[in-house]
C-alpha cells in the first residue's frame, strides 16, 4: 500500500545565528553529549552552513569557543578517548580498531596512539570477549574447514585484534582450562 503525501506547509525561515545563540547551541550539544574538542567544532560548522550568520554582528570565533568550552571542562578530549577505549574494549574490539576510533572522534594521532596502546594481557582479554561475543574459538562450534577458519580469522582482523592472537584464541580448545580466566 503506497504512502499518501501530506500537504506540505511553507517551512518558516530559520533565524540567522547570533553569538548569543551559537552559544545556547554548544551549551545544549555539550551537555547531551560526550564529545571531542573537534567534534563540537564541526557541529557548530554545520549549524553555521544550515542558517547563516546575522549579518549585524562580526563573524563567530568558533575556536575560541571550543577552547573555552575545554577550558571549563565542558570538553575533555583525554577523558573521552579513556571512557571510549573502556567501552571499546569490554566489547571485544583491538587495538587497530580503537585507533581508528580515536581518529575518527577527532582525538588528535599521539593521543590516539596512546590510548590504544594495548599490552598483550589487555589485548587478549579483548579478543577473548569478541570470542564469546561472536562465539568463536573455545566459545563456538569447532571450525573443521579451511573457509569457517578464513572467515572467523577475518573477523577478528576486522574487529582490531593482530593476526597473533587471533590465531591463539582460535587455537584454543574448548576443554583449555586458560580461557576461563577471562
Amino acid at each position: 500500500m503506497r504512502h499518501q503525501q501530506q500537504a506540505s506547509r511553507p517551512r518558516r525561515p530559520r533565524t540567522p545565528l547570533d553569538p548569543a545563540t551559537i552559544r545556547a547551541l554548544a551549551l545544549h550539544y555539550v551537555g547531551r553529549y560526550a564529545t571531542t574538542q573537534a567534534r563540537l567544532r564541526q557541529y557548530l560548522e554545520r549549524k553555521l552552513r544550515e542558517r547563516g550568520w546575522a549579518e549585524s554582528t562580526p563573524e563567530p570565533a568558533l575556536e575560541q569557543l571550543v577552547h573555552e568550552f575545554a577550558r571549563l571542562g565542558y570538553v575533555d578530549d583525554d577523558a573521552f578517548a579513556a571512557a571510549r577505549v573502556t567501552s571499546l574494549l569490554r566489547r571485544g574490539f583491538g587495538a587497530n580498531r580503537l585507533n581508528a576510533a580515536m581518529r575518527q572522534a577527532g582525538i588528535a594521532a599521539d593521543k590516539a596512539e596512546m590510548a590504544a596502546r594495548l599490552d598483550h594481557d589487555s589485548a587478549r582479554g579483548a579478543a577473548m570477549a569478541f570470542a564469546r561475543r561472536k562465539r568463536l574459538g573455545p566459545f563456538g562450534a569447532p571450525l573443521l574447514d579451511a573457509k569457517d577458519r578464513s572467515r572467523a580469522l577475518a573477523a577478528f582482523l576486522r574487529a582490531g585484534h593482530s593476526y597473533e592472537v587471533a590465531r591463539e584464541i582460535l587455537a584454543l580448545a574448548d576443554d583449555d582450562s586458560v580461557f576461563r580466566d577471562f
